[in-house]
């Protein structure tokens, strides 16, 4: 029996129901696979990470797989990077619309109105003036100010997360595989933001893949893959599901549901 969370997308506060979900179906002590992207949009990336920290910390048998929007923060923190060149919008990270914006007044640099962009030759947004409470900053300036506010722990926590875990003959990862290329041969780059190849790929892939990355409306199986990304960054419900005798189940707070493919 395996317990799994997708995308919380800084919404602590779900977090914290579905882990009573949890709890209350197989103990506190279940494994429990989270699938990433633990920041950015909802209000409390912080505390969200504070959260998994401490449980992993406390000795659960909790693993944690590395979502695009982590490795995002991730890399704003070390360099000041706002892109990925998996987003073809040249949309910053800093964007409301991904996030960046929540996770860091998490820690405390609260905006008083939206960012501000120019736009580069290769047409993705550049930052010229951030607004806070502490005054308009630039891109240095803002970077400097998170380096002195996230705890080294937390980045810690999001370099350190792998890219997949398999159990009990399910392949967790945050956004899928590349169909037909073997596990040991797949890139980072298609195992946290891949969409365009797989969700439409109906291959038996010689196991269960559970993954999140693409938003549903509520949790879904596919036949040869599960989502489980219910739309928590939108504010829709965090689902938690289990595998157990060899069946998928959500968690609600009326007990298992079935989850099984469309017919």
């Amino acid at each position: 029996m395996i317990y799994a969370i997708g995308d919380v997308h800084g919404q602590k506060a779900m977090l914290d129901h579905a882990l009573v979900l949890i709890a209350a179906d197989g103990g506190a002590a279940a494994p429990l696979v989270f699938l990433g992207d633990y920041t950015d949009r909802g209000p409390d990336s912080r505390g969200v990470i504070d959260a998994l920290i401490a449980g992993r910390d406390a000795g659960f048998d909790w693993h944690f797989i590395k979502g695009n929007h982590d490795r995002m923060f991730q890399r704003f923190m070390e360099s000041g990077d706002c892109h990925d060149v998996a987003i073809k919008s040249g949309l910053s990270w800093l964007n409301s619309r991904l996030g960046g914006d929540t996770t860091l007044a998490s820690y405390g640099i609260i905006p008083t109105g939206p960012a501000n962009f120019d736009k580069d030759d290769l047409g993705r947004e550049v930052l010229t003036t951030y607004p806070t409470t502490e005054g308009d900053l630039n891109l240095a300036e803002l970077v400097a100010l998170a380096q002195a506010r996230v705890p080294q722990a937390h980045l810690d926590f999001l370099s350190s997360n792998p890219l997949m875990h398999q159990a009990d003959g399910q392949l967790f990862v945050h956004a899928g595989i590349r169909p037909g290329v073997p596990l040991d041969a797949q890139i980072e780059d298609d195992l946290i933001w891949i969409r365009d190849g797989w969700l439409d790929n109906t291959d038996d892939h010689g196991m269960m893949v559970v993954h999140g990355h693409t938003a549903l409306d509520t949790p879904e199986h596919l036949g040869n893959r599960i989502d489980l990304d219910g739309g928590a960054g939108y504010g829709r419900p965090l689902v938690p599901a289990v595998f157990d005798g060899g069946a998928w189940f959500t968690l609600t707070d009326d007990g298992r549901k079935p989850l099984r493919p469309a017919r």
